[in-house]
């Protein structure tokens, strides 16, 4: 069973809600990625979303814009990032790991070659944020033959029919963009979230990640309050970037415990 599979089988049974961090390989440096992603895991983290450093990411705010910047700078690739995922699987071979990224390295690499590296270093699933789903079935196909989901996001203005052919392709999870815009911008509505994840839910088996516009421990509960999965990206990179890149993995973790209590703090869900 794919390691999101499994984990997500797990929470579902003790009545928990994923804690899924994003933080950017590279950022902010090369050698800061690996002890960040452990530092997430031994706070709580159920799965880490590794973004793919890319110089023109569309649906990401200035925040990870900045992460992604301070990566290129330092040379960090498509490669390295999936030298970092291998070297996090020499010391944790439990934690799910999600590549969130762009369409450009991989074509760059190729999908199939993509695809046997990804398997390779450990990887447990793909999002390319700009890979339409009418588009995708190729390399959809190419991830689920080695055992790779292939995660899709959802957004506020999906329409139903689009929905459901996502449904039909989708592995692991599917990831709702909670708001209109890019990631770190705009004001949660929940009350909005838990009515499109209704209609979401009626197309979709799959667990339901939420992310974009979480920031603190009551935005996080109010969103776990109605998705299996709460995503938090540019606010884990303000903690990343707010000191010296010797100290960030112990910011990030200290911060992202702080949302593990309050999620756990939470009754528990309906099994």
């Amino acid at each position: 069973m794919n390691r999101i599979d499994a984990t997500f089988a797990k929470l579902r049974a003790a009545g928990r809600t994923a804690l899924i961090p994003y933080v950017t390989a590279g950022d902010p440096s090369p050698a800061s990625t690996l002890p960040i992603m452990l530092s997430l895991v031994a706070a709580g983290a159920d799965l880490v979303e590794l973004g793919v450093p890319f110089s023109d990411p569309m649906a990401d705010g200035p925040v990870i814009q900045r992460a992604s910047e301070r990566a290129l700078a330092q040379h960090v690739g498509l490669l390295d990032v999936l030298a970092i995922v291998a070297a996090f699987r020499n010391v944790d071979a439990d934690t799910p790991v999600v590549l969130m990224g762009y369409a450009n390295p991989v074509e760059a690499m190729g999908q199939a070659a993509f695809a046997d590296r990804a398997r390779a270093a450990g990887v447990d699933g793909v999002l390319v944020v700009d890979y339409p789903p009418e588009e995708a079935g190729d390399f959809a196909a190419l991830l689920a033959a080695r055992g790779l989901a292939c995660i899709f996001l959802l957004s506020p203005t999906t329409p139903e029919a689009r929905i459901a052919s996502i449904a039909a392709m989708a592995r692991g999870y599917v990831y709702y963009v909670s708001l209109k815009g890019v990631s770190g911008a705009g004001h949660l509505d929940t009350d909005e979230v838990a009515r499109k994840l209704a209609e979401i839910r009626r197309h979709v088996a799959l667990p339901v990640g939420v992310g974009f516009g979480i920031r603190d421990a009551a935005s996080a509960q109010a969103i776990a309050a109605h998705a299996d999965a709460v995503v938090i990206g540019s606010r884990i990179i303000q903690e990343i970037e707010a000191g010296p890149a010797s100290a960030a993995a112990g910011r990030a973790g200290r911060w992202l415990a702080g949302i593990r209590a309050a999620l756990d703090a939470m009754p528990r869900r309906a099994v």
